[in-house]
C-alpha cells in the first residue's frame, strides 16, 4: 500500500491557492511578475502532465491598490470594492497572457460565498468549473470582491479554494502561504517549534496551533488554513500547506516528497459544508 506522501503521485484533479501576499512585492506593492511567470509555468507543465489544475488567486484587491495609488491597505469596504473592480481585470489580463504563452487557456470565475447556500447556485457553479476542466481550460478563481459584503473579510481566499475543491471533487488542495507547513507553535517567536509533516485529525489541540498572519497584504492566518483544511479532508479531499517562496514545492510535492503539512482526507457523511459556512463555524477555530 501508498503511503501518504507516495499516494500524491496520483493526483489528477488539483486547485492550488495563491494569496496576495506571494504575488506582490512587499517593498513596493507592485506585482513580482517572476514569481508570477514560475507559477504559471509550472501549472502549465503540471496540464501537459495530464492533470487538470484550478488556481484560486488573491490579489485583486493588493493589485488595485497600487493602481490606484494608495499607500496603505484600505479599510473603507466601499474602497476595498472599488481596489478590487481595477485589480481583478489587470491580474486577469496578466494571467491570461501568461498561460497563453505556455499553449494554455484561462478562465476567470469569481464566486461569493453565498454559492454553497443555494443548491441552484452551487450546483451552476459546479457545472461551469467541471465544463471548462473538460475543455481543458486552467479556471482562475477569485471571490467576487466587487459585491461582496461581510463574505470580503473572510480571509485570504482560504476557504474559498476549499469550497472550490469540494464542489468538484478535487483530489489534493495545496495552500502556497508564507510559512513551510503547520507547527507546534509559532516558529518566528519559538525556535522550539516543530513542524508536523502529516496531520490525520483535526482537534482542538491541532487548532490552538493556528497563529495569524503578519502581512499587510493578505487577510488570512493560519486558523483560515485549519478550517479550509477540515472542509476539504471531510469531503474527501487532501490538503497541503506549504512555502510560496519556492513554487518548485509544487512539482515535489506531486513527486511524493515530503514538503509542507499534508492534511489526510476521511470523508466524513455527517459534515455539513453548508452549515460550517454559513454559521461561521471556521470563524470559531
Amino acid at each position: 500500500m501508498l503511503n501518504e506522501r507516495e499516494a500524491l503521485k496520483d493526483k489528477k484533479r488539483i486547485v492550488v491557492k495563491i494569496g496576495s501576499s506571494s504575488l506582490i512585492h512587499k517593498e513596493t506593492g507592485g506585482i513580482d511578475y517572476v514569481r508570477l511567470e514560475k507559477l504559471v509555468r509550472i501549472l502549465s507543465d503540471l496540464k501537459n502532465q495530464g492533470k487538470e489544475v484550478v488556481l484560486v488567486s488573491s490579489g485583486a484587491i493588493g493589485v488595485g491598490r497600487k493602481s490606484l495609488g494608495l499607500k496603505e491597505k484600505p479599510e473603507a469596504l466601499a474602497l476595498k470594492q472599488a481596489c478590487a473592480a481595477v485589480g481583478q481585470g489587470q491580474l486577469m489580463m496578466i494571467y491570461q497572457k501568461l498561460f497563453l504563452e505556455y499553449n494554455h487557456k484561462a478562465a476567470q470565475v469569481l464566486l461569493t460565498f453565498d454559492v454553497i447556500t443555494s443548491d441552484e447556485r452551487r450546483k451552476n457553479a459546479r457545472n461551469t468549473l467541471n465544463e471548462l476542466l473538460n475543455l481543458g481550460i486552467i479556471p482562475v478563481v477569485n471571490e467576487n470582491d466587487t459585491v461582496a459584503t461581510e463574505e470580503i473579510e473572510f480571509g485570504d481566499n482560504d476557504t474559498l479554494s476549499a469550497i472550490v475543491a469540494t464542489l468538484i471533487g478535487a483530489d489534493l488542495l495545496i495552500l502556497l502561504t508564507d510559512i513551510d507547513g503547520l507547527y507546534t507553535d509559532d516558529p518566528r517567536s519559538n525556535p522550539d517549534a516543530k513542524k508536523l509533516s502529516v496531520v490525520k485529525r483535526i482537534d482542538n489541540k491541532l487548532i490552538k496551533m493556528a497563529k495569524g498572519s503578519s502581512s499587510s497584504y493578505g487577510t488570512g492566518g493560519m486558523s483560515t488554513k485549519i478550517a479550509a483544511a477540515r472542509i476539504a479532508t471531510d469531503t474527501g479531499t487532501d490538503m497541503i500547506i506549504c512555502e510560496s517562496s519556492d513554487y518548485d514545492n509544487i512539482p515535489k510535492i506531486l513527486a511524493g516528497e515530503d514538503v509542507g503539512t499534508l492534511f489526510i482526507s476521511h470523508e466524513q457523511d455527517d459534515f455539513d459544508t453548508t452549515d460550517f459556512i454559513i454559521n461561521k463555524k471556521y470563524m470559531q477555530l
